[in-house]
This record gives C-alpha cells, structure tokens and sequence, in this order.
C-alpha cells in the first residue's frame, strides 16, 4: 500500500499525458475506481493514477536517500493496518520500484503537481482529484465522502491543503 493519486479529467488519457511534467505517468483505473468516481464527477471522460514510477508517493513527499527512513511512514501505516509481514514486504517492493533516481522537477514533485493541476482546470474545466492511501479498493474503509471544491486560486496560493488524503476535490 503506497499513495494513489486519481484524476477524474474532462480530458482523454492522451491529452492529459500530453500536459504531464517529465517523469509523471498517467494509467488508467480499474472499472470500479472509474465508476465511483465518474458518479461523484460525471463530466469526467477520463479516470486515471498519476504516478512516479509505481506509486504516487513521491507527489506526496520527496524521497529519503537512505531507504529505511524513507520507508519508515509506511512500514508504520502498514503495521497498523495489521498487514502480515510477507504483505508488508511486498507493498514496500512495489514502493522501491519507483522512479531511477530521476531529476526531480524545479521546486519538487508536489510543485510540478499543484502547477499541473492549475493548468489543468484551466485548459480542461473542472476535474477532480482523490488522493488514497491502499489498495486500489477506494471504498475499502467506506463510501468516499462528497467532493470538496477548490479554486484554481486556493491551488495556486496553498492558501489551505488543496489536496487531502481520502478526499476527493474538484480543482475548477
């Protein structure tokens, strides 16, 4: 279990590829991800992760050189979460095999994406963002809460956390 971030764009999956900063990947969800959040956003064409690498941990926060600290927020996630030791092992497997240490864009992973998500709704309208923390099973700890608005101007400024984890927002 790593960070997920979903995009629910008006957009096709080309065309938000195509306004991806280098090192962002854009995949398609699976059926059920798609469908709850097409109905929580129905002009979304598009439901899609964006990734570095596996996971989307890195949009969240920059890596730690040495591994054991960096992966320290996750073993400690996952031991909560009771996952047994060979799950444990696995999902930190996955989280490894992110990025070759790529050159991080100016100001950060986390800058790039706020850039992206400005640019975004202003070329694209209204989409929405989840940010999930697990397994691709969103509704997993329950029904996902109704969307939060956010203007591109509160995405710009940061004038508050545009992005919660577990909370859908809509950035238009």
């Amino acid at each position: 279990m790593c960070f997920f971030l979903y995009i629910a764009s008006p957009l096709t999956l080309s065309e938000i590829r195509s306004m991806l900063p280098a090192g962002l990947t854009a995949d398609l969800t699976a059926t059920e991800v798609r469908a709850t959040l097409q109905r929580l956003h129905p002009p979304a064409r598009t439901v899609a992760q964006l990734l570095v690498g596996s996971c989307s941990c890195d949009l969240m926060r920059p890596r730690l050189p040495d591994s054991i600290q960096d992966e320290r927020e996750l073993r400690a996630r996952y031991q909560r979460a009771k996952l047994p030791r060979a799950e444990i092992i696995k999902e930190l497997e996955r989280h490894r095999r992110g990025p070759p240490r790529r050159e991080e864009p100016p100001g950060g992973w986390a800058t790039a994406l706020t850039a992206f998500a400005v640019e975004h709704a202003r070329n694209a309208g209204p989409t929405l963002y989840m940010l999930h923390f697990g397994p691709h099973d969103i509704e997993a700890r329950g029904p996902v809460p109704a969307p939060t608005i956010r203007t591109i101007s509160d995405v710009r400024q940061h004038s508050r956390p545009w992005l919660p984890e577990g909370q859908p927002v809509v950035v238009r």
